[in-house]
């Protein structure tokens, strides 16, 4: 895996939700102004759940834009000799899967494929991130997943 693929489609990945978001709110700006959103009783609220919607909207724009900002800081090509953010991590379990990991400072649980494989978002602040904060290669760690012990190997951090 190299990671500076990981990286441009993340970057990509990224757009793309900014893009979506920006779509989702322009529609619900045009929804929120349409005349047939304007209340024609006092029980009508229709045109203030509108509004509600294209503020939430809004919304998740600034956020887009903020991941792709705080993202900016933290893609480095050089490796890493232990996991930090900004590391491409390699994790493999007992039974030889691999699992590979991008740890961000946002945007947890965002998925990527390169070439069919799946590579997720991990932050320092969800479980297993903490669990691999500071860890190098070849270090094994314990993780409780869904009420089961894993062991996991770090197999690359990149």
């Amino acid at each position: 895996m190299k990671k500076i693929v990981v990286i441009e489609a993340l970057k990509m990945a990224l757009e793309k939700k900014l893009y979506e978001a920006q779509a989702a709110a322009d529609s619900a700006r045009q929804d929120a102004i349409h005349e047939q959103s304007a209340a024609e009783t006092q029980y009508d609220s229709l045109s203030i759940e509108s509004g509600y919607l294209a503020e939430g909207q809004s919304e998740r724009v600034e956020q887009a834009h903020r991941a792709i900002s705080v993202f900016e800081s933290v893609f480095k090509t050089e490796n890493a000799s232990f996991v930090a953010e900004g590391g491409l991590v390699k994790l493999s379990d007992e039974e030889g899967n691999c699992y590979w990991y991008f740890i961000g400072p946002l945007e947890g649980g965002l998925k990527i494929t390169i070439i069919d494989t799946p590579v997720l978002v991990l932050t320092l602040h969800s479980p297993l991130g903490q669990v691999l904060k500071g860890r190098q290669i070849d270090d094994e760690i314990e993780f409780d997943f869904n009420g089961s012990r894993r062991i996991f190997y770090i197999d690359d951090i990149l």
